[in-house]
């Protein structure tokens, strides 16, 4: 088994991963049948890689319910990450991003007050970028960003309105089609602004949530326009859109039940 960029994956080690983040997702004891159910994996396999990982103390068996939970074990790999940064948690994952598909990144958090503020940035070399200047602040609603927020909190048509109308755009897409795109980004839990935010400037972006679902994190790639193309700018929100779902499991312990 392969991934995308050709590099050899290991099945069982990705069926084991597989079977973690489903019992991390349930938090609850589980069989090793409806475990095989879940997963798709054949009941023998799935009950060797739960011996296994038993063995290791990243599961805990109860053999009289004859069910797995997540196991005490893991917090050996946890330790050093607990306290961190989630920046630093992060930058890995997007820097990865940014020079894969060659674009420039911007990591925003959302404040209280309904802003986002500019706290960090990922580039591929050797690209022509527009840059802003870290703790730049804008508002919520505005650009990609903005429709994703509105999304992820599925506000209403009048809410989402009054956000738009506050912002101050170069190039404004109109209401309606910004509602569109916010009833589009609740389905794909990314978005485009083709240039609306700032003329020449094609924006992606994709939203975490943490365990309350308060949105805490946006991710945006910032390209020239011209520079990617429909189907790349795609790719780039799919790439976003799953860098947020690691990311609101990982650093924030939100699971798919949140």
């Amino acid at each position: 088994m392969s991934s995308q960029d050709g590099q050899k994956l290991v099945p069982a080690v990705q069926n084991a991963m597989t079977i973690m983040r489903l019992l991390s997702a349930a938090g609850a004891p589980m069989g090793a049948t409806q475990i095989a159910r879940e997963t798709g994996l054949n009941v023998s396999s799935a009950f060797n890689i739960l011996r296994t990982l038993n063995h290791g103390g990243l599961l805990s068996f109860d053999p009289e319910a004859k069910t797995y939970t997540i196991g005490m074990g893991l917090m050996e790999f946890a330790a050093p990450l607990l306290g961190a940064n989630p920046s630093d948690l992060i930058r890995p994952t997007l820097t990865a991003i940014a020079q894969e598909h060659r674009v420039a990144v911007a990591l925003w958090q959302i404040t209280a007050n309904e802003r986002i503020v500019l706290i960090d940035r990922f580039s591929a070399p050797n690209i022509v970028q527009a840059v802003m200047a870290r703790s730049s602040r804008l508002p919520v609603f505005a650009g990609a960003i903005g429709r994703v927020y509105a999304a992820a909190l599925e506000l209403t048509e009048a809410q989402t309105r009054a956000g738009y109308e506050n912002v101050r755009w170069q190039n404004a897409p109109g209401f309606d089609t910004y509602w569109q795109d916010v009833q589009a980004a609740r389905e794909s839990g990314t978005a485009k602004d083709p240039g609306n935010l700032f003329r020449g400037l094609d924006i992606v972006a994709a939203m975490a949530l943490d365990a309350t679902h308060v949105p805490r994190l946006g991710m945006s790639s910032i390209t020239i326009t011209g520079q990617q193309t429909d189907e790349s700018l795609d790719q780039v929100g799919a790439a976003l859109a799953d860098a947020a779902r690691q990311i609101e499991r990982g650093v924030f312990g939100r699971t798919s039940k949140d």
